[in-house]
């Protein structure tokens, strides 16, 4: 890709995000390096390296002739890569919706050689920038309402879920303060509260807090809105019971303890699908309205081989994200707010033309 601004990228992290990433970015034309201690038993068209990104002169060895990084590790790691990349002077790009991740990064970027955007998967990433192309159509906006939920087709148990999503991630949405914007006042929320009913092609599922998936919205929107909110889309009945697990038997106390139960009780499936229910609400001319964004997305075929919807959503978003960072859609420095990120060219590129479908 020669005469562009990435030519060289290395993926941390080749679980069923960072692996499909470095596939998607290598076909894309990109070359790319996969970098983690424990490598794909099968061939992949990506040269790999096993190196604990933990280790930072290990790490800063593989990375330090690249041109970016882009990280799919748990996001506790995210901070210390970050503060490296910016180190380098290297363009930088996670999927985190750690708040505290984000606000470091946001701080390194004032500083940085390169563009840093972190928060570029499903939510954070696409669902913002959904939010927002939906929100611009009105000369006033009431309410940005996004929803996302990331399930079994055919859910079994009480429960109703399967972690195809780190979980790690998951327990640290559900037990996270959550930040919104309610009545014009930006303030903070728990979790797993503001119950909902939420309908998806005809699929009752109920929708609640969690921590992370707004992103920046709320610095982006704070003085033009009255309500803003994120909340993830379950089955029913969903919320009541993790809620019993996390507080009422004290699992919030041990996160990783947590996670391991959780995964042992509903571990991953490959027929899942990723529901997505956006809404804006607004006055245009004087008249009030609302525009809406509901879509379905299941699993796909993506090089020869079959994906989870929930890996080919996240993983097409940061993927897109970069091709319009390479093509100067992007600026090229600074921190990256995925709400500014414009719709119609996300779905023109190679990557987010996925989502379009």
């Amino acid at each position: 890709m020669s005469g562009n601004k990435i030519n060289n990228i290395a993926v941390l992290g080749l679980g069923s995000i960072g692996e499909l990433a470095a596939i998607m970015l290598d076909a894309t034309g990109f070359r790319v390096i996969g970098v983690d201690t424990r490598l794909p038993e099968r061939n992949v068209p990506f040269e790999l390296k096993c190196v604990s990104a933990a280790v930072k002169d290990e790490l800063m060895n593989v990375i330090k002739d690249q041109d970016a990084v882009l990280s799919c590790l748990p996001y506790h790691l995210n901070k210390e890569v970050a503060r490296l990349a910016s180190e380098l002077g290297l363009y930088y790009f996670d999927l985190t919706e750690d708040v505290s991740t984000t606000q470091l990064i946001g701080e390194l970027s004032k500083k940085s050689e390169k563009l840093m955007a972190p928060q570029c998967g499903l939510a954070p990433g696409f669902i913002g920038i959904v939010g927002a192309h939906l929100a611009e159509q009105f000369d006033e906006i009431r309410s940005i309402k996004l929803r996302v939920g990331a399930l079994p087709q055919h859910p079994t148990g009480l429960l109703g879920y399967s972690f195809n999503w780190s979980p790690e991630g998951v327990v640290n949405e559900y037990l996270n303060d959550c930040e919104v914007i309610e009545d014009g006042e930006r303030k903070w929320t728990s979790p797993m509260e503001w119950i909902e009913t939420v309908y998806v092609n005809g699929v009752r599922l109920e929708a609640f807090t969690t921590s992370g998936g707004l992103g920046t919205m709320c610095d982006t929107y704070r003085d033009r809105i009255k309500n803003l909110d994120y909340k993830t889309m379950r089955y029913p009945g969903h919320a009541s019971l993790m809620n019993f697990f996390f507080h009422e038997l004290l699992m919030r106390e041990d996160r990783a303890l947590a996670g391991k139960i959780l995964t042992n009780a509903k571990p991953p499936v490959d027929d899942d699908v990723v529901h997505v229910h956006v809404s804006a609400e607004g006055t245009q001319d004087g008249q009030l309205g609302r525009s809406e964004f509901v879509r379905s997305y299941y699993p796909m075929e993506i090089e020869g081989r079959p994906w989870r919807a929930i890996s080919w959503t996240t993983s097409s978003s940061v993927c897109a994200v970069i091709e319009m960072v390479n093509s100067g859609e992007l600026p090229d420095k600074g921190f990256l707010h995925q709400e500014k990120v414009p719709l119609d060219a996300f779905l023109e590129t190679v990557n987010g033309q996925r989502y379009a479908v």
